[in-house]
């Protein structure tokens, strides 16, 4: 019974576009324990026992969300199964606050990437178009080293691997549409590389892994990282920015800020819209603006 549930569970999610790979998995874990233990419902303590075997504190803590959501969604349809409390294993730590690139720390960024060797080769074109797109786009990180060379097109770039596997449409400002094109113009000397746009020195696709190492390296170089083992700047903070300084330009009353998020949220791919308020930092200019608006609204109350 609950196999079958949980599988069902499983297909709605995909089907409607959410990855749900990790979760997937962890369910039907928990699904082999459960049965093996003889559960043909799901059991707060069998929940709790399961969840307790993870090796991390997060890793505790995932698993009970994960079967806890699960087990919201069963007992809507059958009361015999138990929903475990939320915090057995504390409280989820606040969220790691992003940093924000100034403009001039991004400049420095990209001076740096086009500094990178070896001499003559792609590589210092290859990261200073790299980071300048997740810079002015905010794409994620994972959507950018996926992109081909074909979806760059007349409308802009098509980003077709995305988190919820729903495909978009993200414009592209002339000047960012140059700097494609330009690479694109010295990529395309690389005989027998991949069809992939952003490619490593032997013409493969570039990893992760690679692209986070050089972006660390580079970050420590000019003073925006305290160095290694240390919290500091990430890839996806470039993301982060993006968000804020888009809605630090944002201008007219609350309704041209809502339609102006509705638009933020699609531009970055986002599946809900409160996925994107998580984003937004209290800036200086935003804190300003909100203090102006509300000394008039207070003003205009007060008459």
């Amino acid at each position: 019974m609950l196999s079958a549930a949980v599988e069902q569970y499983i297909a709605l999610h995909t089907t409607v576009g959410y990855r749900f790979r990790d979760e997937s998995v962890l369910l039907r874990l928990f699904v082999r324990y459960a049965e093996d233990r003889g559960d043909e419902v799901v059991r707060i303590q069998t929940v709790l026992e399961w969840a307790a075997k993870a090796t991390s504190p997060g890793a505790r803590r995932r698993r009970l969300h994960v079967v806890r959501r699960f087990a919201h969604r069963m007992s809507a349809e059958e009361v015999r199964h138990e929903v475990p409390p939320p915090d057995v294993f504390g409280p989820v730590p606040p969220r790691r606050p992003p940093v924000l690139f100034t403009p001039s720390a991004i400049g420095e960024l990209l001076t740096a990437a086009a500094t990178l060797g070896p001499k003559g080769s792609l590589r210092s074109r290859t990261y200073t178009t790299l980071l300048g797109l997740l810079a002015c786009t905010g794409l994620r990180i994972s959507e950018a080293l996926t992109l081909r060379c074909s979806d760059l097109t007349v409308q802009g770039l098509v980003i077709r691997v995305t988190k919820f596997k729903k495909s978009r449409l993200v414009p592209l400002h002339e000047t960012s549409r140059q700097a494609l094109e330009k690479y694109l113009t010295a990529r395309g000397r690389r005989v027998g590389a991949d069809d992939a746009l952003f490619i490593s020195e032997r013409g493969s696709k570039l990893r992760y892994s690679t692209v986070n190492a050089v972006f660390l390296r580079l970050a420590r170089g000019i003073g925006l990282h305290p160095g290694a083992g240390q919290r500091g700047v990430r890839l996806h903070d470039l993301r982060h920015t993006f968000a804020v300084r888009s809605l630090e330009q944002c201008e007219g009353d609350r309704h041209d800020v809502a339609r102006h998020m509705l638009a933020l949220s699609t531009y970055l791919g986002h599946a809900r819209l409160a996925h994107t308020y998580w984003y937004l930092e209290a800036t200086p200019a935003l804190l300003s603006d909100i203090a102006a608006r509300s000394e008039s609204l207070a003003t205009g109350a007060s008459r």
